[in-house]
């Protein structure tokens, strides 16, 4: 097991928010930690599947963290992880998800944002989908709608990591798989071949949350944890040039191939 190599760019804005990205995208971008070099590519058992067609691009900022030390600085400091952590704490002993893995998601997915809503419409700290979240549970009404109760840290947090939790069930071994179903669909995987999807945005999200991961988390404790609880291994990723696409849509589910089918849900 060893960490992902990627060059770290980011910045934290003036609400303390948290922004990540696998490049430099403007001025208020610093780098954060230089990473390895070569081509496109995850060091997994059977790879990235290979690029096809470009798809529509739908820009939407991932990272890769920060170094260490700013990282965990990060953390120590910022308001907004302080606020919800306990939220996170409880769903990661219900759910069996380590607590430093929800903690890599959320600063991946939304800084810490209780109010981050996406262009397609993912809400709050996990950003769900109004869908993905009724799935779980989350229902609204005309005084409170849902998108409003996702708001909720408490409420986002309980359903996103179930519906993590369900992912990781159902790509045994292979967190790197469940990773890129939250960002991209679990049909999106399987219509790969059980493979990370050749979408830049994809793969750029499984690096950040994977690099983030073994950022908070030692190799040797997750090893420890996994011979516990049986945790999928970690992987080895390496980033160059990017593999061309990005998602198209995120709202064409289709069943598991070789698992119970999850109900189907939109992109972010």
């Amino acid at each position: 097991m060893t960490p992902a190599h990627a060059d770290v760019w980011g910045y934290i804005d003036a609400k303390g928010v948290a922004h990540f990205a696998a490049e430099k995208l403007d001025d208020r971008y610093e780098l954060f930690f230089k990473g390895g070099t070569g081509g496109v590519g995850f060091d997994t058992r059977d790879g990235v599947a290979a690029p096809t067609k470009p798809e529509v691009e739908t820009p939407r900022q991932v990272a890769v963290p920060a170094g260490k030390s700013k990282l965990i600085a990060f953390f120590d400091v910022s308001p907004n992880f302080k606020a919800v952590k306990h939220h996170m704490r409880e769903a990661s002993q219900a759910h069996n998800v380590d607590f430093e893995l929800l903690q890599a998601l959320i600063a991946t997915e939304s800084g810490f944002d209780t109010n981050a809503v996406s262009p397609k419409g993912a809400v709050g700290l996990m950003q769900l989908m109004p869908p993905t979240a009724q799935r779980y549970g989350v229902s609204g009404d005309a005084k409170t709608p849902i998108e409003k109760r996702l708001t909720d840290p408490r409420t986002n947090i309980r359903a996103g990591t179930r519906y993590l939790r369900d992912l990781i069930n159902m790509f045994p071994g292979k967190l790197e798989l469940a990773l890129a179903a939250y960002n991209a669909g679990e049909g999106a995987v399987q219509r790969y071949g059980n493979k990370i999807p050749p979408f830049k945005e994809t793969q750029n999200y499984v690096v950040t949350v994977m690099q983030i991961y073994n950022q908070l988390k030692p190799p040797a404790a997750i090893v420890q944890r996994q011979q516990q609880t049986q945790t999928p291994n970690r992987v080895r990723m390496e980033f160059g040039n990017q593999a061309p696409g990005q998602i198209a849509g995120r709202g064409n589910m289709v069943p598991p191939l070789t698992a119970p089918a999850l109900p189907a849900t939109d992109i972010k």
